[in-house]
């Protein structure tokens, strides 16, 4: 039986041209905004000075911070925790995508966090000590991808030790007060990153649809729509990104498939997630390029132990006839089809393709091992369905090769 507790607070204001109503909008939580962009695309279109002139134009002071990283690091949070305590900003504005949204998070509990904030950063050896307060945040996201606008989890890689470990935190005080999520925003993004984020899309949804609790029709219902939707608006953002309705399908879908609705009674873990910040935050490969070489290869693997879900997925999806045939076989059709069409828009779908150079299982022993540094359940191993020991990890990753 179902049991479900949902609550979001974010304020979501969407549609084309919703970033000039930026500065009305913001002056409700301060005076004063710490802006967060990343490398500097922002303001090759154009968005960062009409972000900034919808503040002003209100009244509100902008202090900037440049420089977030593809994969955040947390010694950038600490330097725009400093920034926005040095210049007394009352609230973060996050304009990017969700490397910046999640930064942006937790710079802002950063400012309000008593003692180390690393401790809020989910770790298996230890119970995060989360954060309770945090000042306003207002995301403006200019990728359609993580869903970072509208929830309360935030991905960081820590890199103060040897070797960086990339992990996240998830605390009600982390929810944005305000998205503005404005489509045209996205227009500007190139083939690969729109690509990327459509991976990224719908690895958020197949990971609840696959590792959650069974009897959840409506959520399966849910994601299957959200599915369908990004399979057919995501190539047409892919091939022609001056489609704004290409863009704004695909930025909707990406706001639902991790503001909660979806999720909501369905309990999952995120294995795939969880793998791929490992890659990630070793190689700085982006999230969604990870998510589309791994997404498929976990299924080959999980399909084994639940194949009436992959045989559900298969049919709804993709219209796979179980005619004449056994379960695993047509399962194992829908994810083959679904590893096309991430091949088809232009994703990687082996770790060759991501430019890392070569790897061996040495490699995948070490990336497994690094993963459940992050989380574990009290037998050592990945939470999901099917649990994943070390020795699954590292098949599935060989799989992927």
């Amino acid at each position: 039986m179902m049991h479900l507790e949902y609550y979001n607070p974010t304020r979501l204001v969407f549609g084309a041209g919703a970033l000039e109503s930026l500065g009305e909008r913001a002056r409700a939580y301060g005076n004063k905004a710490l802006l967060v962009i990343g490398k500097g695309s922002v303001k090759r279109t154009g968005a960062f000075d009409r972000a900034v002139a919808s503040l002003e134009k209100e009244g509100v002071e902008v202090v900037e911070l440049s420089g977030v990283e593809p994969n955040p690091r947390f010694t950038t949070v600490l330097k725009g925790a400093e920034t926005a305590k040095k210049h007394g900003c009352d609230m973060v504005v996050a304009l990017g995508g969700g490397s910046v949204m999640d930064a942006s998070k937790v710079i802002a509990a950063t400012v309000r966090y008593e003692g180390d904030p690393s401790e809020m950063l989910m770790r298996a050896d230890r119970p995060p000590r989360l954060p309770r307060a945090a000042l306003p945040i207002i995301t403006v996201p200019t990728l359609a991808a993580t869903g970072s606008e509208t929830n309360c989890g935030a991905v960081i890689t820590l890199d103060t030790g040897e070797e960086p470990l990339k992990t996240f935190v998830i605390a009600e005080a982390l929810y944005p007060r305000l998205a503005i999520a404005d489509p045209t925003l996205t227009l500007s993004v190139p083939p690969d990153h729109t690509a990327y984020g459509v991976a990224d899309i719908l690895a958020h949804v197949t990971e609840g649809y696959f590792n959650g609790v069974d009897g959840t029709p409506i959520q399966d219902g849910f994601a299957e729509t959200v599915i369908r939707t990004v399979l057919e608006w995501g190539p047409r953002a892919v091939a022609h990104g001056d489609d704004l309705e290409a863009r704004t399908q695909l930025q909707w879908a990406s706001i639902v498939a991790l503001n909660g609705w979806v999720q909501t009674g369905v309990h999952a873990p995120y294995p795939v997630h969880q793998i791929e910040h490992t890659l990630s935050g070793i190689y700085d490969v982006p999230h969604g390029a990870g998510l589309a070489v791994l997404n498929p290869a976990w299924m080959r693997f999980a399909a084994k132990y639940n194949p009436d879900r992959f045989v559900q997925f298969a049919q709804r999806i993709f219209g796979v006839s179980m005619e004449g045939r056994d379960k695993r076989e047509v399962a194992m059709e829908g994810i083959y089809r679904f590893e096309e069409f991430l091949r088809s828009i232009g994703c990687p779908t082996r770790l060759s393709e991501l430019g890392i150079g070569e790897v061996d299982e040495k490699d995948f022993s070490h990336w497994a091992e690094k993963t459940l540094e992050v989380v574990r359940d009290e037998e050592g191993r990945l939470p999901g369905r099917p649990p994943l020991s070390k020795e699954d990890i590292v098949e599935i990753l060989a799989s992927a090769r």
